[in-house]
């Protein structure tokens, strides 16, 4: 079979041409134009590495922590800047004081690495890792909201809560979430990994306890740019995870996390200056802006999974309200195929290999099930998502 071509759009990014690319959700791709730039800031940087970090690239951090506060409706004094969201999940999980016997509630949906590092933080401290089963296939978002309140209790310290699940590709009515579990006194850790481009956020009408979510998938922007933000009543109990020269010198509870966060050491900033390029590059390539760009994934993330099940005869998993850019189908049978998520599935290895399709397939466990996922970003074509069907309908 011929490869399918990309949507036009696709001109502005530099896809290799013999692969079809459908993995937007794992890293993100950045548009050459925002690598032009960073090159531009890298080189600027090598001309004078200390007048680049001392003086040039202050103001350059300052206009992305507002630019970004600014895109996700955000206190821009609570917004620091991490490599990714599981850097964010850790940071605060480091700086709980947790007691015997509190509950961090996650989800059997969320994230394997912030699984990971709740379990970790749990083990250590004496407290409990609590699993909420959710409903799966879901038949509307009112049943995840009540499968999450119902494992609350008055030992839950903390839920982490997505905006959309990486495994599942499900949007959580994370804002009826948030809501409840806040009036009930429990903090919430918003993973919004899969947040910023995707979904629209409104962090001071949510108010979570803590937020965190990447830059470089939906917006585009280099590898290794993330955000976590931090309530003004929990700011001064959370330290970022390298501890350095801002913990000793003195400030108040804004100017403290600043000194803390913003310097942990030696590292490529540019990534963190592209935000605002990369947010204003994008929004130009769609006449209607993000709200197009993300209206426009959703729907083709949604005919993309319903070509899929019609290829495989399967049911939807929840309903097309709970898709958005990213979607994920069960494949027939039962069992998963490796021992590791890190380990690929051995379809996953037949698409690329075979038939030049980057698309995550991966056994998940915790649902002894395995799971295809698309992603739909402005480059891909409806085509695209065709022909993986057809290699379906052949391989399974």
């Amino acid at each position: 079979m011929e490869l399918p071509t990309r949507s036009s759009l696709s001109k502005y990014w530099n896809f290799n041409p013999e692969i079809v690319f459908l993995n937007h959700g794992s890293f993100g791709a950045c548009p050459q134009e925002i690598l032009d730039y960073q090159f531009k800031l890298r080189t600027e940087l090598e001309s004078d590495p200390v007048h680049f970090f001392d003086v040039t690239s202050k103001q350059l951090w300052a206009d992305s922590i507002e630019t970004f506060a600014g895109f996700i409706n955000a206190d821009k004094e609570g917004i620091v800047f991490v490599p990714n969201a599981t850097s964010g999940v850790n940071t605060i999980l480091r700086s709980l004081s947790l007691k015997p016997d509190d509950e961090i509630i996650i989800l059997d949906h969320t994230y394997q690495a912030c699984w990971n590092a709740v379990d970790f933080a749990t083990k250590r401290s004496g407290a409990k890792t609590v699993i909420v089963p959710l409903p799966y296939p879901i038949k509307n978002p009112e049943e995840v909201t009540q499968a999450i309140l119902s494992y609350t209790n008055e030992k839950t310290k903390l839920a982490l809560i997505d905006t959309v699940t990486s495994p599942t590709g499900i949007r959580l009515p994370f804002e009826t979430i948030v809501s409840e579990l806040q009036s009930r006194g429990i903090d919430v850790l918003l993973d919004a990994a899969h947040g910023p481009g995707i979904v629209p956020l409104d962090l001071k009408k949510l108010k979570p306890a803590y937020a965190t979510g990447n830059a470089h998938k939906w917006l585009c922007t280099p590898k290794g740019s993330a955000f976590l933000h931090i309530r003004e009543d929990k700011r001064l109990d959370i330290h970022p995870l390298s501890i350095s020269h801002g913990a000793s010198v003195d400030g108040s509870k804004n100017e403290r996390i600043r000194l803390e966060f913003d310097w942990t050491g030696t590292q490529d900033i540019t990534p963190w200056l592209c935000i605002p390029k990369s947010i204003e590059y994008i929004d130009s390539l769609v006449k209607g802006g993000w709200v197009e760009i993300m209206e426009r994934n959703t729907n083709l993330a949604i005919e993309a999974r319903n070509i899929i099940l019609e290829a495989l005869g399967t049911s939807k998993m929840c309903p097309d309200s709970m898709i958005v850019g990213l979607s994920a189908v069960a494949l027939p049978g039962e069992g998963v195929a490796t021992k590791s998520v890190l380990e690929p599935d051995p379809l996953h290895t037949l698409l690329y290999e075979k038939y030049n399709i980057q698309v995550p397939v991966f056994g998940w466990p915790h649902h002894n099930r395995r799971y295809l996922r698309t992603a739909s970003y402005l480059y891909n074509s409806i085509e695209e998502y065709r022909y993986l069907a057809e290699i379906l309908k052949k391989e399974l």
